[in-house]
């Protein structure tokens, strides 16, 4: 069967949160560099945090505009998600992904409809993993489903097998087992404690669980799967998952070059770190920073204080305002930055590609966000790994356990001052950063290879691209 002419139209929504947001809008660059009509969809509050924190843009801007001036056929619109601008979406994260679940779904829909009706011809929806309504909408109008996963094939696959987490007792019941889990299909045996904390939890009655019940079975009806993943990283589970669906590994999704972006994608106002790096030896210096949106216990975060001040390490720390809590603005000790003196810098937030990439930096205290790992792998970065949230426990296990280019802050309910130190010093000192930077070398050239032309995720993508062209034919022919 030929290939289709058709130039494919795909209507692409990112969930609206920073993990997110950043990958879906390289997909979208990526695949209209490949020929395809993009029309991308963003809330109205994650575009006014962006066009906010970056003063180039205007406030009523296009986030596009720079790389439609190359030719690519990028749209852009945006759509409420259920509640008010000015609404601390941190502060009430049950609300606002309550409003995700319940509400956001019938502006995007009228937004598709639009689309749909004013041209030109429409034939794919590429939406995150996790919203519960893709399927729905793009059968309704006559669309391919195309999901969008941006974390790692480990952490789908176990999503996607939560019934047999649940029949075999390790999720979703009081008597929870804690023997390892060796059942899911391509997934050699788990610990528990390595699971996203989602699937750790007795009673999973949260707004979160409705999402990932109902994303799971929405997704197992999808046309593809396009995963943020390298094949040869996770090569048994991403095997076992393409036996199930077409599912395509096409990561690391990064800007052109790994360089800054040229479309804004940051929430906050980058502050600039350069210059003081630039007076620091050449891997001295630690990095720290724990995500966008994931919040730091109070007490976790004076032992990290501490921890860095016993260290005696250099470090430059991206700590958002909120870090702890929305309304607590001061959450450092008092007398922790005149302490530190030139050894520490302490910003909001960064251009973190810019700052991993800087010679100076020789080791990532990070929250395991899927994002920093991949951009920490690329730059040669061991870390030293402090989860909070989600997928970052199961990531974990996968930089100190599977990949072993870095070290776990700690296995106990809480960290303390005395072990922060230690594995700090640890990860820097010269012979363990010979260690894991000789490991991570091995792992960045994975990633190297795969996005070379003949790579694994180049030729995924061009296989996803015909498959979808050979689809649209077929579907084509069957309506006319």
């Amino acid at each position: 069967m030929g290939v289709s002419p058709q130039k494919p139209h795909a209507i692409l929504v990112s969930y609206p949160l920073q993990g997110h947001v950043i990958p879906s809008v390289h997909l979208a660059i990526n695949l209209a560099s490949r020929g395809f009509t993009i029309t991308f969809i963003n809330t109205q509050s994650i575009h006014n945090q962006i066009t906010s924190g970056d003063k180039s843009i205007n406030g009523q801007g296009d986030i596009f505009s720079e790389v439609r001036k190359s030719g690519l056929d990028i749209r852009y619109t945006t759509v409420p998600d259920g509640l008010p601008i000015g609404f601390d979406r941190s502060l009430n994260h049950d609300r606002f992904m309550a409003a995700l679940l319940h509400v956001f779904s019938a502006h995007v829909e009228e937004e598709v409809q639009k689309i749909v009706k004013s041209g030109p011809h429409v034939t794919c929806l590429i939406a995150d993993t996790f919203f519960v309504w893709p399927g729905m909408l793009a059968k309704k109008y006559g669309l391919l489903y195309i999901s969008f996963w941006t974390e790692t094939a480990l952490v789908f696959s176990l999503y996607y097998h939560l019934d047999l987490l649940r029949l075999n007792g390790h999720f979703g019941c009081i008597d929870l087992r804690e023997d390892p889990i060796d059942y899911i299909p391509g997934v050699p045996p788990i610990e528990p404690k390595d699971l996203a904390s989602y699937l750790q939890e007795m009673y999973p009655t949260s707004v979160c669980h409705q999402i990932i019940f109902k994303a799971f079975k929405d997704a197992k009806d999808a046309d593809f799967i396009l995963c943020n993943t390298v094949q040869e990283l996770e090569h048994e589970t991403i095997c076992a998952l393409q036996e199930k669906k077409p599912f395509f590994s096409v990561g690391p999704i990064f800007p052109p070059g790994f360089t800054k972006s040229c479309v804004a994608t940051s929430l906050w106002s980058e502050s600039e770190c350069t210059h003081w790096l630039d007076t620091k030896p050449q891997g001295s210096v630690l990095y720290v920073s724990f995500g966008s949106y994931a919040h730091v216990e109070k007490s976790d975060l004076e032992e990290i204080t501490n921890g860095l001040l016993e260290s005696e390490i250099s470090f430059v720390w991206v700590l958002r305002p909120d870090i702890v809590a929305s309304d607590d603005h001061n959450p450092l000790p008092d007398g922790f930055r005149a302490a530190t003196g030139d050894r520490g810098m302490i910003i909001p937030w960064c251009c973190q590609i810019n700052v991993l990439n800087h010679p100076a930096i020789g080791g990532f205290l990070t929250h395991c966000g899927w994002n920093s790992i991949l951009e920490s792998i690329w730059c040669e970065v061991p870390l030293l790994c402090f989860p909070l949230l989600t997928d970052q426990f199961t990531n974990r296990k996968l930089v100190v356990d599977d990949w072993k280019i870095g070290i776990n802050l700690c296995d106990k309910v809480s960290v303390t001052r005395i072990e922060i130190s230690e594995k700090i010093n640890r990860m820097m000192s010269e012979k363990s950063e010979d260690e894991f930077r000789r490991a991570i070398k091995e792992v960045k050239k994975i990633l190297e290879n795969a996005m070379k032309d003949d790579g694994s995720s180049e030729k995924n993508m061009d296989q996803f691209i015909n498959d979808l062209h050979v689809t649209i034919e077929k579907k084509n022919q069957l309506n006319t």
